[in-house]
């Protein structure tokens, strides 16, 4: 008889009707036409669209879709929170929008001074490339043998997901993720966000 150790939980949540997807759609649109210096941070870092991380901070203060997405995003955090049994409030800290052309993908990485990050999908065209969670334990297995194909979802190094428009992805922010190249022509709308 064995049992499970040192759980890595991901949240999944449906948006529901609080906030609109076509809207978030719009307003991801707008700020990548009026961003300026956003598409000077994406020509010169080779990110295949648009996002306004490096750019906007305020978006919760600067249109009132991401201000009711704040509030809906800030309600599955606190939900969150208390499924990882923390004693703390998750507060937003950062909300960015992406804009992810075909073919373009985000690297592995972790989100450094945060305690939950996630994602938002707003729009998910045919071939987008899915996000994929790599197992936190993985540089420490040295000689670890490979795991079969079909292996349960907890026992698989990395687990990829493939989300549908209006799919609230949360996660802690040191687990280690990457979005990988899609197949398709078509840009995949998403909205990232930390938690402090």
């Amino acid at each position: 008889m064995s049992r499970s150790l040192f759980v890595t939980p991901l949240y999944e949540a449906e948006l529901g009707a609080a906030v609109s997807l076509d809207e978030l759609a719009h307003s991801i649109r707008t700020l990548a036409e009026d961003d300026t210096a956003g598409r000077r941070w994406c020509r010169e870092h080779g990110y295949k669209g648009y996002t306004s991380y490096a750019s906007l901070d305020d978006l919760p203060r600067r249109d009132p879709v991401f201000a009711a997405l704040a509030r809906t995003l800030a309600r599955h955090a606190a939900a969150f929170a208390r499924e990882l049994a923390w004693d703390v409030k998750p507060r937003l800290d950062s909300l960015w929008v992406n804009l992810l052309r075909g073919g373009g993908h985000h690297s592995a990485h972790i989100h450094p001074h945060s305690i939950l990050s996630g994602t938002l999908y707003v729009e998910v065209p045919a071939a987008s490339g899915p996000i994929r969670f790599e197992d936190p334990r993985l540089p420490m297995m040295m000689a670890a043998p490979t795991r079969s194909a079909d292996a349960p979802e907890p026992l698989r190094s990395f687990v990829t997901v493939q989300p549908t428009p209006g799919t609230i992805l949360m996660w802690e922010s040191w687990l280690r993720h990457e979005v990988i190249p899609g197949t398709g022509k078509a840009e995949r709308l998403s909205i990232s966000f930390n938690f402090a």
